[in-house]
């Protein structure tokens, strides 16, 4: 899955930004813990920096290794070989990987709402989504993406079949600005519809929660179940929930807070995606909404990506409940 990608820079550049801001909290005799990020630095992290930088996982007697990936599809990974402590990774992924066999379990939310979303041109002839009939759409994952997509043409009599799927890789809004496709699955709403306002070009969203697709957690924090230290992790998310509520309190020190750690960060479109992100951060990290996991499971058993529905504890937990 995508976060924000290398928009116009070249990808070894902001890599290499991005591993420059490694934090690591002060040395002593703190508890040690390694956080792999989903993709570099960005406002979705918001909590995470802020509780580094406000010194909130250092009242907690720990020292976080925060660590932008080489590839966005190794923290999952990295994880269940024992090689880090937490990732930052989707819901939806969890799921198959746990299906796949993974000794991966959510152990707190970061982002409680979807960010993904069906995005098109304002202007442009995709008006419903049975609009999309014979019009090209644009996508950079396959698996989940086009399951979501098959999900939210269903109701309008369409199937995949009725759409021609196009692979842009990353360039999401540049190939529908660019009247590539008609439309793409797989954009970001705190994102995409700021770089393309930014760009002049208006879009709009068909939100995958209100056309027949279950909620879900889209980003969330995975532990290894086998090997996890879940009075450390206790500790983490305590972090990261009082960092949310500053960030709610004073979301404008916050920004100013988190956009200093870096200068890549001080831009119009970091700027306008912090607004968009701050409402949709858990303000109770380590809740958990079996429910929310339980209909997840169903809904991707019908769909044919998984062969039988695991119990949400297989999935889920809550380590402050224990």
């Amino acid at each position: 899955m995508i976060r924000f990608k290398a928009r116009g820079r070249g990808l070894k550049t902001v890599l290499a930004t991005a591993l420059s801001l490694v934090l690591v909290a002060p040395a002593g005799a703190a508890d040690r813990l390694t956080l792999i990020l989903d993709w570099f630095i960005n406002p979705d992290h918001g909590p995470v920096i802020v509780a580094q930088e406000n010194g909130y996982f250092a009242e907690q007697g720990l020292e976080i290794e925060i660590i932008p990936p080489a590839d966005p599809s190794d923290p999952p990974k990295l994880v269940a070989a024992g090689k880090a402590d937490l990732a930052i990774s989707y819901q939806p992924q969890l799921h198959l990987q746990v299906h796949e066999g993974l000794p991966l379990i959510r152990v707190g939310t970061l982002v409680a709402t979807p960010l993904n979303c069906l995005l098109v041109l304002e202007d442009g002839p995709i008006r419903s989504v049975a609009d999309l009939k014979g019009k090209k759409v644009g996508f950079s994952v396959a698996g989940v993406e086009e399951v979501m997509l098959g999900a939210i043409l269903k109701p309008h009599g369409l199937g995949l079949g009725d759409v021609e799927l196009v692979n842009v890789n990353w360039s999401l809004s540049p190939s529908l600005m660019a009247r590539q496709v008609d439309a793409v699955i797989g954009a970001y709403r705190n994102f995409e519809l700021n770089q393309m306002r930014i760009e002049g070009v208006e879009g709009r969203c068909f939100y995958l929660e209100e056309e027949g697709l279950p909620s879900y957690d889209e980003l969330i924090y995975v532990a290894n179940r086998e090997t996890m230290d879940r009075e450390r992790i206790r500790r983490f998310l305590a972090a990261t929930e009082k960092a949310t509520q500053f960030i709610v309190n004073h979301p404008e020190a916050s920004w100013q807070v988190f956009s200093a750690t870096a200068a890549e960060l001080q831009d119009e479109l970091n700027e306008r995606a912090w607004w968009d992100t701050l409402p949709r951060f858990a303000l109770r990290p380590a809740a958990f909404d079996a429910g929310r996991y339980r209909r997840f499971e169903a809904f991707l058993r019908e769909s044919g990506l998984v062969p039988f529905e695991n119990d949400p504890a297989a999935l889920a937990t809550d380590v402050t409940a224990q």
